[in-house]
């Protein structure tokens, strides 16, 4: 997946057109590792004790920070500016609903590419077209394509 998601994005920086933003990863400085929700509600059911968690039990505890609003930021400038009659958002955040709807209401289609992600509800409602470009990594399945 991560060799996928390099290629891809490595691709994306070389087009016209686009503009690629990846937010920062940070580590709370309080904790590093989290335990993963499974284990954790078996300790907490007392079916297994402390002793029985294992490394795969835990995960590292990190965390994307800013770039929903620098992305909400470019889609409203990009907009108010009349730069872009259509724009693709590679997401399926429902954080993006207020910039899809101004988007729209200024009259660009805004074309949703989740990566075969899961889309919030809220976010599918204010988009033009539903378009999953890419296949499916971990399925292999054929690109997706659906009018909204």
């Amino acid at each position: 997946m991560a060799t996928f998601r390099a290629l891809l994005y490595d691709a994306i920086r070389k087009q016209p057109n686009f503009a690629l933003r990846l937010g920062k990863v940070m580590k709370p400085k309080d904790s590093s590792w989290i335990m993963k929700p499974k284990p954790q509600q078996h300790l907490l059911n007392g079916d297994i004790g402390v002793s029985d968690l294992k490394d795969s039990d835990f995960a590292p505890n990190l965390r994307q920070k800013g770039v929903d609003m620098r992305i909400g930021l470019d889609i409203a400038a990009i907009t108010l500016k009349k730069q872009a009659n259509a724009i693709i958002l590679v997401s399926g955040d429902s954080d993006f609903v207020p910039a899809a709807k101004l988007a729209r209401r200024e009259g660009v289609r805004f074309i949703l590419d989740p990566l075969w992600q899961n889309v919030s509800s809220d976010l599918l409602e204010h988009i033009d077209r539903l378009r999953s470009g890419f296949y499916n990594p971990q399925r292999d399945i054929p690109a997706l394509d659906t009018e909204n």
